[in-house]
């Protein structure tokens, strides 16, 4: 039987020094081939120029590594990896600085072509040494990251002293006893400290969280009703969240009746695109899901049409208590699902926590630029996780990239543009962020 591929995880909260070590790891000649997985959140692939310029899925580097980008389908991608067997000897795994790797892990193990394939050789979590009692106070995922790794590389230890590099360590080894730490500065550190690391350690990780290899989805419920041909009232009430993913579809000869098998044909729809519907839409049977927009008061009300007598699923982001969901029919009796299943919906991104671009092909001010990146850091510092991109400033013919992690700036140049369209590209991913109002504030910045 084949030798397993083993599969190494880096994780991190945004701004830790993912993108660094990545970046390290393709330009070293190590001798080792590797493909590379790389995953982001934003609307901006940023993070995958600063990788490498490529526009395919699947790409090669100079030294032989393949890299990849995934949109939340890491089975798909895997399984197109190992068409290319012969080309590489491990796989490494950038997760987003916002992901929960425990779905991730959790991969390893109960999918079982993956499993067969592919061992899951560790999990290494950067940590942002000055930034860290910030994001473990008030990110679930950070926490997550630190609680799952076998190895943590305590990262920017240029920006603290002796004393604070001490006091975040015994923190970080409060919460996890086990991993392995390594210090280091921007990243820079041997390879052999992160991959071979020997095997994830799934009992701990069972321990932290006994329902680790419970399957996850992004949704939390699942009906079966038995329908006559026609339309039915579905009925919202209770509003905690102002929106919610529905997806109302044929039961299918595959599905026997099992929820189970029924999530698992749902968990692709919904990753992919959403159309919004507001209450009076009508709501067909498809293999695609609808964002119900519930911001109006009182009552609100979809209708399901019915093309024909049969079984139909109802899956739903939230429960159906949490909304009062009723589903009513012509007469107003109310359906009772034959069959229903609440399922782990894992960890969804804090609301408050949100990714938005600004864009223009216009060029920059640098004065007034500095002046209004200032004034935000200033106001907004501790909010801003990460802000990334690239600058087009107006009489230098230089591509500039600027990184930012909270109030911490840093900006390069990359040589000049040559070819490359001038345009200025920036990402913000932060907490309770005002969008609209940033975008107006920064048109000051244009020359």
């Amino acid at each position: 039987m084949p030798e397993k591929i083993p599969v190494t995880v880096i994780t991190g909260f945004l701004g830790s020094g993912k993108t660094t070590l990545l970046n390290r790891i393709l330009a070293e000649n190590h001798g080792q081939r590797i493909a590379v997985i790389e995953n982001e959140f934003g609307e901006i692939g940023v993070d995958q120029d600063l990788v490498i310029n490529a526009d395919e899925e699947i790409f090669e580097t100079n030294n032989g590594c393949i890299c990849c980008t995934v949109r939340g389908d890491l089975i798909r991608i895997l399984g197109e990896l190992v068409k290319r067997r012969d080309r590489f000897d491990r796989i490494i795994l950038e997760t987003t600085g916002l992901a929960n790797p425990g779905p991730v892990a959790q991969t390893f193990f109960v999918d079982e072509t993956v499993s067969a394939q592919f061992v899951l050789d560790g999990i290494v979590t950067l940590v942002d040494a000055k930034h860290v009692d910030l994001h473990l106070g008030e990110s679930e995922e950070a926490r997550e990251q630190v609680a799952f790794a076998d190895v943590i590389v305590l990262n920017k230890l240029d920006l603290v002293d002796a004393e604070r590099a001490a006091a975040v360590e015994r923190r970080i080894r409060a919460m996890n006893a086990m991993a392995r730490i390594v210090r280091s500065r921007k990243a820079q550190l041997p390879i052999e400290e992160v991959l071979g690391v020997g095997g994830f350690d799934l009992a701990r990780a069972l321990e932290y969280k006994p329902t680790f290899l419970e399957p996850e989805y992004p949704f939390e419920w699942a009906g079966a009703f038995q329908f006559e041909a026609g339309e039915y009232s579905l009925l919202l009430r209770d509003r905690p969240d102002p929106s919610m993913k529905i997806a109302f579809c044929k039961a299918a000869r595959g599905d026997k009746g099992d929820p189970v098998r029924v999530a698992e044909r749902a968990f692709p729809w919904f990753s992919g695109a959403t159309p919004r519907e507001r209450p009076g839409a009508r709501i067909e049977t498809s293999n695609t899901v609808r964002l119900l927009e519930l911001d109006e008061t009182g009552e609100k009300r979809f209708v399901l049409s019915a093309r024909e007598p049969g079984s139909y699923w109802l899956v739903t982001e939230h429960r159906p208590d949490e909304f009062g969901l009723e589903v009513r029919d012509a007469t107003g009796r109310m359906c009772i699902p034959r069959g229903t299943r609440v399922f782990d919906a894992g960890h969804s991104h804090d609301d408050a926590v949100a990714s938005f671009s600004i864009e223009t092909d216009a060029p920059l001010d640098l004065n007034r630029f500095s002046d209004w990146l200032s004034r935000e850091l200033q106001a907004n510092g501790a909010n801003i996780y990460r802000m990334k991109g690239f600058l087009n400033l107006k009489g230098i013919d230089e591509r500039i990239v600027i990184q930012g992690v909270h109030m911490l700036v840093d900006n390069a140049s990359l040589g000049r543009w040559g070819p490359r369209p001038k345009r200025t590209q920036l990402v913000f991913i932060g907490k309770n962020l005002d969008q609209v109002r940033m975008r107006q504030d920064f048109e000051i910045c244009l020359a």
